[in-house]
């Protein structure tokens, strides 16, 4: 049995966690939840924050669905996506879309570039990502090798926020190394 309650588990770990110059951004869910479990997955995965293009849900029924993360992501509304674009380009910070589309590159084949900021798209679950976002970034796609070809777009945010994740932290320990090496042989 737990002797802590979830707020307190998250505020102890809030000590150490990290954040990445990393965000993610919905496109106008149809179902709560699905921005509840990116919420969570944000959390997680130490993203700066969550960007909504379209409406939010009430905080209340955000905290249920996000395990009551909500408090410690930062979201960002957007009323639509141009209005997301502008605030994307003035912020000098990197698209990189989830889509199957002819341009996109596997996800394990991709790499992503942390010279600036990121924000990873994930689109509406009937139409997917607007045109407009597609054609100002990278679209990547998650391979899937058995009979189903399309994740539910929180579980796709997931994968994709995992990734960047991955790569970033392996990007760092290499500076680390080389930094290290460069200063051992060049003191």
């Amino acid at each position: 049995m737990r002797d802590k309650t979830r707020r307190e588990r998250y505020e102890e770990k809030k000590q150490n966690a990290k954040t990445y110059p990393i965000s993610i951004a919905a496109v106008n869910f149809i179902h709560d939840g699905n921005l509840g479990y990116l919420i969570r997955s944000a959390a997680c995965f130490g993203a700066e924050c969550v960007h909504v293009i379209g409406s939010v849900p009430p905080p209340r029924t955000l905290k249920a669905l996000s395990g009551t993360l909500l408090d410690y992501v930062q979201i960002k509304q957007h009323s639509n996506p141009t209005q997301f674009l502008e605030h994307i380009r003035e912020n000098d910070i990197k698209l990189i879309s989830a889509e199957i589309n002819d341009e996109a590159t596997p996800l394990n084949q991709y790499s992503f570039n942390f010279r600036e900021p990121i924000c990873i798209v994930v689109g509406h679950e009937q139409t997917g990502i607007p045109v407009e976002l597609i054609q100002n970034s990278d679209s990547v796609f998650i391979s899937m090798p058995g009979v189903g070809y399309c994740l539910n777009t929180a579980q796709a945010g997931n994968i994709m926020l995992y990734e960047a994740t991955k790569q970033y932290e392996a990007q760092a320990r290499f500076l680390e190394e080389w930094i290290e090496e460069c200063y051992i042989h060049h003191p």
